[in-house]
């Protein structure tokens, strides 16, 4: 099935079950408006993890009005980021790998889980050729408790860019500043010519996988990881 195809498939096999999760980067708008087009009342969620870059909240709002959905948002548990940040600091994340997948962790992976417990299924823009780790990604994952639905598995970045400019699809603004993977406002930078997109990404860290958790183990497994709280 083509992307619009498998998305159809999905919407009329799960509906209110399933949701769009979209941090609103380039291959989430395009899933954006592909669902729309499809099932107007198409579920939409993001991940708030509270350190969000600006830009992000002013595309949040412009997919409100542009698109009429509601974006659900979904924010981390106060009280564990509070336990984190009295344990660690604020930006325990800049000392090591292991604090900055404890900050994933709280910020992104537990506020995933527990919104994937009110769903059958979701729908993520992951693609096969974005890095390594993600070659082996299916285009409808039954592996897990909600069934992970990657339309976009099989585009190439090309493809990406081809639908935004031919259906006039709104871009993040941080694209326009040389950012080619947009996470969190002190995790991600510009990338330079010749740097590979997910360089921007925990830039200060050498030789690890540039991943969160909230798609892949630390091992390159495609599942949610799972890091202790303290």
């Amino acid at each position: 099935m083509s992307a619009q195809e498998l998305l159809a498939w999905a919407l009329s096999t799960y509906g209110k079950d399933l949701a769009l999760c979209t941090s609103f980067q380039k291959e989430g708008m395009v899933l954006l408006d592909m669902a729309v087009k499809i099932d107007p009342s198409v579920r939409v969620f993001t991940l708030d993890t509270g350190r969000l870059p600006e830009e992000t909240y002013q595309i949040i709002e412009l997919v409100r009005r542009l698109y009429k959905v509601e974006v659900e948002v979904v924010c981390p548990d106060p009280g564990e980021v509070a336990e984190v940040v009295k344990a660690h600091g604020p930006n325990l994340f800049y000392r090591g790998v292991e604090l900055r997948k404890l900050c994933c962790e709280v910020r992104k992976v537990r506020p995933l889980e527990r919104k994937l417990a009110t769903l059958r299924a979701y729908v993520v823009g992951l693609r096969r050729d974005q890095n390594p780790a993600r070659t082996a990604i299916p285009d409808v994952d039954t592996s897990g408790p909600v069934v992970k639905i990657s339309p976009l598995a099989s585009w190439t970045a090309e493809q990406v860019e081809a639908y935004l400019l031919e259906h006039n699809v709104p871009m993040h603004a941080l694209y326009g500043r040389g950012y080619a993977s947009i996470g969190c406002d002190p995790c991600t930078r510009p990338v330079w010519p010749g740097e590979d997109a997910r360089s921007g990404r925990w830039w200060w860290e050498q030789d690890v996988p540039k991943e969160c958790g909230i798609h892949f183990t630390p091992d390159g497994r495609v599942q949610r990881s799972q890091v202790p709280l303290c």
